[in-house]
């Protein structure tokens, strides 16, 4: 089992920053990859930023250049900064350990932090 508690959503307006926090605690030594998703009002939730237990990392397009993936592994920590937002950036914002646990791929999901950016 792995927890995830984020933190950090916020109003703010276009063009400003915000940096969201993902804690995990359990059983982390089993986590493969830590990724943001957020999801918009009516739409699909989608992969925002990765990163794999190598450090690699991987952002969606519409984010590259602005927000920026990074762990700090004595807190057990995942960040996620977000420069430069756009009112498109707007919706809940949800921490995901995909862990391996034998042959299968566990997921786990934080309880979502709302980001809101105003124009």
């Amino acid at each position: 089992q792995v927890q995830l508690v984020e933190s950090g959503g916020g109003l703010v307006q276009a063009g400003g920053s915000l940096r969201l926090s993902c804690a995990a605690s359990g059983s982390i030594f089993r986590v493969a990859a830590m990724t943001w998703y957020r999801q918009a009002p009516e739409k699909k939730r989608e992969l925002v930023a990765t990163m794999s237990s190598g450090g690699t990392t991987n952002y969606a397009d519409s984010v590259k250049g602005r927000f920026t993936i990074s762990r700090d592994n004595a807190k057990n920590t995942v960040y996620l900064q977000m420069n430069s937002l756009k009112p498109e950036d707007t919706a809940v914002y949800y921490c995901n350990a995909k862990t391996l646990q034998g042959s299968s791929l566990i997921n786990y999901w934080g309880q979502g932090t709302q980001v809101t950016v105003s124009s």
